[in-house]
């Protein structure tokens, strides 16, 4: 995708507008509608467009328009305009037209601000973002015909400087992107360090722990949960030094990175086990991260840490009623190997506060379908021991559209956890499941204040209607938790 910034369209483009909800054709649309002969007022007078938000209408441009189509886009209230709004208008205008035949989408916003024209080329980047490496006999009409977009503004120049850490932004979530698209065959705890490694040509400093440095730790509950497969665990550490001056101690992020999950001994249905290759999408978004800051040279220092698995089942796996020693000390009865994800933080929770001493720490992690029950698929649930985090984390999400809840924790649930043998339990049973997993993982942050971010509902979109966030892998948590830095941390 070819993005560029003009003060006027290529001959032969197709021409998108925003039109306010309840409104006529004003500003750009109100000129492009007079070039056009009135075109677009005559179809919103016989149509039901409207101008309302996610709608569109495309016309064929007419006769003497130097442009392929016409294409109004919805913009909604207009006194509710704001940077999500704009985001869903422009990423509308890139879906309403990709497959139209024409070869260049021009978005004209000429009449807003520099900031707001690099908002519309961030939002065209995120929808126009396809998974499709391994396509090889997709006919020419099935692809997207729209291969530039260029972004009509008063201030081309200013646009395009205002665009330059979006851009990096939108570099970074189609990396964590790619990596949950990948299938477990290619993205395996080995190669998914490798790829992790080559960040550091962004100057992160990336650090890669095998089994046999875990094992000399005592990082037993991550590396119980791979001792079942053939590929090797791992875990990647990333470091961005962004403010070497700050005596302020980092904060820290930290991913759960099963790369394929089969649930283990306590095996999954055969059905829809497939998209267990996304078990990794909370250490992508982490990644995503880091990428993200290191991309646009944020003024922080932050610590990343992903612990990656395979969980399988074999002769050398994990088996129900096993007890394990973690890192912390304390002793895990493992009652359902398909709670892995939670053995796998437990460790690398620990390993982040005992060595970096972070300010705070944020987990995510695809951890518990029974968040999606709670939630359905548009929101993912926030548990934090700190209030001040969570209302941080929540103002974050809001800013960039990436929905999260917060859940109780509380030491009602405590019991379901308990073990008559050993320290705890790594699942509590049914009731509260997202509830009694969070507190299970608060013994592992060892007083840091710290929120659980469970994002099972938000990490992989089936039947999507937002034109940001295509089908298939989000990045989910590349924004938000980028923003949450941004906000209150960087100096």
């Amino acid at each position: 995708m070819n993005i560029e910034f003009v003060g006027s369209p290529a001959p032969q483009a197709a021409i998108a507008v925003l039109v306010f909800d309840g409104e006529k054709p004003a500003g750009p649309a109100g000129r492009w509608d007079q070039a056009a002969g009135g075109a677009l007022s005559r179809a919103m007078g016989a149509g039901r467009f409207t101008g309302g938000k996610g709608q569109s209408l495309v016309l064929t441009a007419p006769a003497g328009l130097e442009a392929t189509h016409l294409v109004a886009i919805g913009g909604g209230k207009q006194d509710g305009f704001d940077d999500l709004a704009l985001e869903n208008a422009a990423g509308s205008a890139y879906a309403a037209v990709k497959g139209s035949g024409s070869r260049t989408l021009a978005i004209d916003v000429s009449d807003l601000s520099a900031a707001q024209a690099a908002r519309a080329a961030f939002a065209v980047r995120l929808g126009a973002y396809r998974f499709d490496k391994y396509r090889t006999t997709e006919k020419p009409e099935a692809k997207p015909s729209v291969t530039t977009v260029q972004i009509v503004a008063a201030d081309p120049a200013a646009a395009q400087a205002a665009f330059s850490p979006l851009n990096a932004i939108a570099d970074a979530v189609y990396f964590a992107r790619d990596l949950v698209s990948e299938p477990s065959n290619v993205l395996y705890p080995e190669e998914y360090a490798r790829r992790v490694k080559a960040l550091e040509a962004l100057g992160l400093k990336v650090e890669i722990l095998g089994e046999a440095e875990m094992a000399k730790l005592g990082m037993n509950t991550l590396l119980c949960v791979g001792q079942g497969s053939r590929r090797e665990s791992q875990t990647v550490i990333m470091r961005w030094e962004g403010d070497p001056a700050s005596k302020d101690a980092p904060v820290a992020f930290i991913g759960k990175g099963v790369t394929f999950d089969t649930g283990g001994i306590s095996i999954k249905p055969a059905e829809g086990m497939e998209d267990m290759k996304f078990d990794m999408g909370g250490s992508a978004a982490v990644v995503g991260l880091m990428h993200a800051l290191a991309g646009r040279k944020a003024k922080v220092n932050a610590v990343g840490l992903i612990g990656l698995v395979e969980n399988m089942p074999d002769g050398a796996a994990i088996k129900p009623g096993d007890v394990v020693t973690s890192l912390s000390g304390q002793t895990v009865e493992v009652i359902n190997t398909d709670a892995e994800g939670r053995l796998v933080l437990a460790d690398v929770l620990w390993y982040a506060q005992d060595r970096f001493k972070p300010r705070l720490m944020v987990d995510l992690a695809t951890l518990t379908g029974a968040m999606i029950i709670a939630l359905g698929h548009d929101y993912a649930g926030c548990f934090s021991n700190d209030d001040t985090l969570s209302d941080q984390l929540i103002a974050a999400s809001k800013g960039v559209g990436e929905h999260l809840w917060r859940m109780p924790l509380t030491p009602l649930y405590e019991k379901q956890i308990e073990s008559e043998i050993a320290d705890m339990k790594n699942t509590g049973g049914r009731p509260g499941g997202s509830i009694t997993a969070a507190l299970f993982l608060q013994k592992f942050v060892n007083g840091v204040p710290w929120a659980h971010l469970d994002i099972a509902p938000t990490a992989w979109r089936k039947n999507t209607t937002n034109p940001v966030a295509p089908q298939g892998a989000s990045g989910y948590g590349v924004r938000l938790l980028d923003r949450f830095v941004a906000e209150n941390f960087e100096s």
